[in-house]
């Protein structure tokens, strides 16, 4: 299983950041061989819908799970419809936050907020 993740920095021991649309990069973290890789977030500087041109980096790159901080209702409906489960981080680091992913202690976030259009 493919886990995307919205990162500060390109290594496992980043935080994890506050913002799902305009993040610098994501980690993607494959269960199966326990790798990290990590791309550019190409949708950080759109003018407006970061949230949702993210959503389909995350969708393009065959993710099954998001873990976020906070996701834009735009976003969460692309990803919805794309049957990407998305739960609310509790840790700081992405590492720690798969790990709280895979021990069952993380839950699915139900309620997305209205999204900054355009704001950055």
């Amino acid at each position: 299983m493919k886990i995307a993740i919205p990162v500060d920095e390109k290594k496992m021991s980043t935080c994890v950041c506050a913002s799902f649309g305009r993040t610098p990069f994501y980690m993607l973290y494959n269960t199966e061989n326990e790798e990290a890789i990590f791309l550019d977030n190409s949708a950080a500087n759109a003018q407006g819908g970061a949230g949702i041109k993210a959503a389909q980096i995350i969708i393009d790159e065959h993710a099954e799970v998001l873990l976020t901080a906070s996701c834009g209702e735009n976003a969460a409906a692309v990803l919805n419809a794309a049957q990407i489960k998305i739960y609310k981080i509790t840790e700081s680091t992405a590492k720690e936050n798969i790990a709280a992913y895979i021990s069952g202690k993380l839950v699915p976030i139900t309620e997305f907020h209205a999204g900054f259009h355009g704001k950055q």
